[in-house]
């Protein structure tokens, strides 16, 4: 009982205990021994239209990879995009994962190009079966900006140049978002003649909690700029440039990589629970997943770490 109580009052301590001043960002750039060595492609990831490097430990970089094509959106990216964050969600030495573009902009939106022939002659022998068909290929294309939702792995989107239609589908997928200063985000849909179906007219509403500013954009396409952006909640940060905004980003997740994969996942699941219920019911749900979650080891080794006065980056947790 006493050991009990002992640990108790150690675990209030540590979790009272202020948070270290450096997230507003003093949190330390890259050792010069990770900007020195180049990123390996990541073992089991290989793409048309992405490349996935483990950019650190426990952290892997995923890259729209069409620089000559404006990082445009084709069907093999569609595709690629479940299956690589189908498998970084089961990737166990993932702890967090940061998504770019290649070249001057993170995209320009989809290919219409590659994707004509799937949007405007839809196969099928009357409107029944043509309505069947392209419900199932809205669908699969809305599923490759959903599993970034469901992969339990902090994402952060590193933003810069464009971001055009379904790039803010994607973004408003993530985590956590970082421009840089000459970013530009457009629901560009209505220029097209359609409305956005894969997740921005859902997701974006409540990113910037501003539907009057939404249904701005949405219904004129008009860019909204990084200050602007910034401003909105829909980014948390501008940095000058790109070079800039990926060492944050970077530098961001390596510091979330630290902690215990436990419970960061655990909050993230929690997150985006909550906000699509009741605070009734998510407080439910929360108990009854840390009813099994509280019996972690990493509750174990962080207090002690405390009471030894070392550093929590110290702490070895295990994979998850």
């Amino acid at each position: 009982m006493a050991a009990s109580l002992r640990f108790r009052d150690l675990l209030i301590r540590r979790l009272m205990a202020p948070t270290p001043q450096g997230l507003s960002l003093s949190l330390r750039p890259m050792s010069s021994k990770a900007q020195e060595e180049a990123p390996k492609e990541a073992p089991d990831h290989s793409y048309e239209s992405l490349r996935v490097t483990a950019a650190q430990k426990h952290i892997l970089h995923v890259q729209l990879n069409r620089p000559e094509k404006r990082n445009a959106i084709n069907r093999a990216c569609w595709r690629e995009m479940v299956e690589c964050f189908s498998k970084i969600a089961q990737d166990p030495d993932c702890r967090a994962v940061v998504i770019s573009g290649a070249g001057k902009l993170f995209t320009s939106g989809i290919d219409l190009t590659d994707m004509a022939s799937d949007i405007l002659q839809p196969q099928g022998d009357d409107v029944a079966r043509i309505s069947w068909q392209l419900r199932n290929l809205i669908s699969r294309y809305q599923e490759s900006f959903n599993v970034i939702e469901k992969c339990p792995k902090p994402v952060i989107a590193a933003i810069h140049g464009a971001c055009i239609g379904a790039g803010v589908d994607l973004v408003t997928a993530c985590d956590i978002r970082y421009c840089a200063q000459d970013t530009f985000f457009q629901v560009k849909e209505v220029d097209i003649g359609l409305a956005a179906d894969v997740g921005t007219l859902q997701r974006l509403p409540k990113v910037i909690g501003n539907q009057s500013l939404v249904n701005e954009l949405a219904f004129t396409s008009r860019k909204m700029m990084a200050d602007e952006a910034l401003g909105s909640g829909l980014v948390s940060r501008v940095f000058p440039n790109k070079e800039d905004m990926l060492e944050a980003a970077f530098t961001l997740a390596e510091e979330i990589s630290t902690k215990s994969p436990v419970a960061v996942q655990s909050t993230k699941v929690n997150l985006i629970y909550s906000r699509n219920h009741s605070v009734a019911e998510s407080l439910n749900y929360m108990a009854t997943w840390n009813m099994s979650m509280l019996q972690t080891q990493d509750i174990v080794k962080s207090v002690q770490a405390a009471l030894e006065k070392k550093d929590l980056k110290s702490v070895n947790f295990s994979k998850l």
